[in-house]
């Protein structure tokens, strides 16, 4: 428990790693490293959003949080029982208090099935209630997410793309979980259907208890419905602070940039803004940079950061980041930026 906080989760040292075979035999001859050493507190009622570009590792977190991935190395802590080596058989009490709401919401739905089989199938798995308590409590759902209850015997092809997305959040609700892991939950849909969503997430969060971690690459959407926000970058994690602060103080070159490029209402500040380009591409996971993640790309580099890792320190009040120089201001021209003096390699 910290500030009045009750952990709910947390990851320790967290390394995910997928194997590459080739050759005659199948050999292993290299890796992925999809996740590298993370570490995480997420507490009880909070959302914390998890925010990076493509290949950041951040669904592979959520997926291995779930034990939906197998872990390298590292400990998964749910509600204070390290859960990282259980059995199947061992993991599927834990499937009642964690659940998943995945990004495509029509290729997550069996189309072979009807609304009421989808959300009833937790229930049938944990054999709760009779078929008709099942069907009573599955329209109390659909009602819940703001879908006619009257429509429990139709197809997922016969919904749009933001009430099948409904249906999902229904299905993930069925067993009142208390952590869900939302993995980019309105990415594939219309911007008009976006909000609604986010409103309907943030109304059962405090129906339900709810506790989201909301994986995502908006960052708009992000900064409307998280309480703290953690920044991934090819699978570090290499900053998290309050979603304000965050917002408003980035202290990584990495977020930094990330937010210079979040468009603003006001077309004059729009225009007059300062953009951070990164320049090149983002690393290969199977190769990835010495030191820092960041470095080939980072416009405030020196020499260190491909040599020494940056600790990972709070240089603010619950703000955390992983920089050798993130007091530095961030400028877009290297030649600009003084290290500061009580910097140690």
């Amino acid at each position: 428990m910290t500030d009045g906080k009750n952990t709910l989760l947390e990851i320790r040292n967290l390394t995910i790693q997928f194997p590459i075979k080739g050759g005659f035999l199948g050999r292993q001859v290299g890796a992925v490293h999809a996740v590298n050493d993370v570490n995480l507190t997420v507490y009880e009622g909070e959302t914390l959003g998890l925010v990076g570009e493509s290949g950041s590792g951040k669904t592979t977190l959520g997926r291995a949080i779930l034990k939906l991935l197998p872990i390298r190395a590292g400990q998964v802590i749910f509600e204070g029982k390290d859960i990282t080596n259980l059995s199947p058989g061992q993991v599927r009490p834990l499937r009642r208090d964690m659940q998943m709401v995945f990004q495509d919401p029509f290729g997550s739905l069996d189309p072979r099935m009807t609304v009421f089989q989808i959300v009833s199938e937790p229930l049938v798995n944990f054999k709760m209630g009779d078929k008709r308590r099942q069907r009573e409590y599955v329209q109390e759902l659909l009602k819940t997410v703001g879908l006619n209850p009257d429509h429990i015997n139709r197809y997922p092809h016969e919904f749009s793309g933001g009430q099948r997305q409904r249906v999902g959040i229904a299905r993930s609700l069925a067993l009142r979980p208390k952590f869900v892991v939302a993995d980019e939950p309105v990415s594939a849909l219309d911007v008009s259907i976006q909000a609604q969503i986010l409103n309907l997430m943030e109304e059962l969060q405090g129906e339900f208890g709810l506790t989201y971690l909301f994986v995502a690459h908006n960052l708009s959407v992000v900064r409307h419905i998280s309480d703290r926000v953690a920044v991934m970058y090819l699978g570090h994690l290499v900053e998290i602070a309050d979603s304000e602060d965050l917002y408003d103080h980035p202290l990584h070159p990495y977020t930094q940039a990330l937010m210079s490029a979040i468009p603003l209402p006001d077309p004059i500040q729009e225009r007059n803004k300062q953009r951070i380009i990164l320049t090149g591409d983002i690393p290969s996971p199977v190769n990835p940079p010495s030191a820092c993640p960041f470095h080939t790309r980072c416009f405030k580099a020196r020499p260190i950061c491909s040599q020494v890792t940056p600790a990972f320190e709070e240089k603010r009040p619950g703000h955390w980041v992983a920089c050798h120089f993130a007091e530095v201001p961030g400028v877009t021209r290297p030649e600009e930026i003084k290290p500061p003096e009580a910097a140690t390699p």
